[in-house]
């Protein structure tokens, strides 16, 4: 590996650790060239959608975006400029990333600099999975897989990662003036969206929300299904994400749905339990067996 190439992984692991992120735990069960790659992925996903996120930093942010669209180019061709895409550009010819993925990722997030408001789950769906169900698609690459439905079983878990998230941003997003709450939802239980902007807690928006959260958990229930035995091991991280998400969405459900006080999160303690319970279980079924 080149010194830039180092430099630029090393820019990208930085990035990863000072976001915080949930992904971050499930990124420490992983070989070193494996959460290095991992963490290219993230910075690459994490600069294009914090232009939606930091409006006051991105002046032109339909511009911004483009010059991601432009460097993810380059990456592909192997002649990156940005220290993100240097590492992006490792990761892709080391582990063969698919580039459809990349770029259904820019265009979920330009649909954030498009639309504010959904009109049924199938419009948000399309969104969900531009936005994270295609990230699922690009790290299984990495992770390593031998049985085709790993790809369905990372598309729900996109899926249901995002509707997660959604839900417990509500009020944030609520006060930028967004609503991903599909519109149709809405309109069922009869919340009005103003509920959602001036965070209130209506019994019409509780029904909302556990309806939503039945939902995602839905989707949570048929990527455990997908999982194939011979993959439990090389998706470990992938499951220490779905354990981490899952129980988001049960403090959701603990709160009875209420996400306008403050923000619903795990410690880091309970991070680092469920990431070490998802490599435990498979390597303790693999004793099993020898036992057995």
């Amino acid at each position: 590996m080149t010194p830039r190439a180092t430099a630029a992984y090393a820019h990208c692991e930085d990035l990863t650790r000072r976001a915080a992120s949930n992904f971050a735990w499930a990124f420490r069960l992983l070989p070193h060239d494996r959460r290095r790659a991992l963490a290219a992925v993230y910075a690459f996903c994490r600069a294009a959608d914090d232009i939606v996120d930091e409006p006051g930093a991105a002046r032109d942010p339909v511009h911004l975006l483009e010059r991601w669209r432009d460097e993810l180019d380059a990456a592909f061709a192997g002649r990156p400029r940005h220290p993100i895409g240097v590492a992006l550009a490792d990761a892709i010819e080391r582990f063969g990333l698919p580039r459809q993925h990349f770029e259904a990722v820019i265009a979920g997030v330009e649909m954030d600099l498009q639309r504010d408001r959904y009109e049924t789950w199938e419009d948000l769906s399309e969104y969900c999975y531009r936005v994270a169900a295609a990230v699922g698609l690009i790290c299984i690459e990495i992770f390593g897989y031998e049985n085709p439905s790993a790809r369905q079983y990372a598309v729900h878990l996109g899926l249901a990662f995002q509707l997660t998230n959604i839900l417990r941003d509500v009020g944030e997003d609520g006060r930028r003036g967004r609503i991903y709450v599909p519109r149709a939802d809405l309109r069922y239980f009869d919340c009005p969206e103003e509920d959602l902007l001036a965070g209130r807690m209506t019994e019409a928006l509780r029904q909302v929300m556990a309806f939503e959260c039945a939902r995602a958990g839905e989707h949570y229930g048929r990527a455990r299904f997908l999982l194939a035995e011979e993959d439990r091991q090389s998706l470990a991280a992938a499951e220490a994400m779905r354990l981490i998400y899952e129980q988001l969405l049960r403090r959701i459900l603990f709160r009875r749905y209420d996400v306008f006080g403050p923000k619903v999160r795990l410690t880091r303690p309970e991070k680092a339990g469920l990431a070490v319970a998802a490599w435990v279980r498979p390597h303790l079924r693999f004793f099993y067996r020898l036992a057995g």
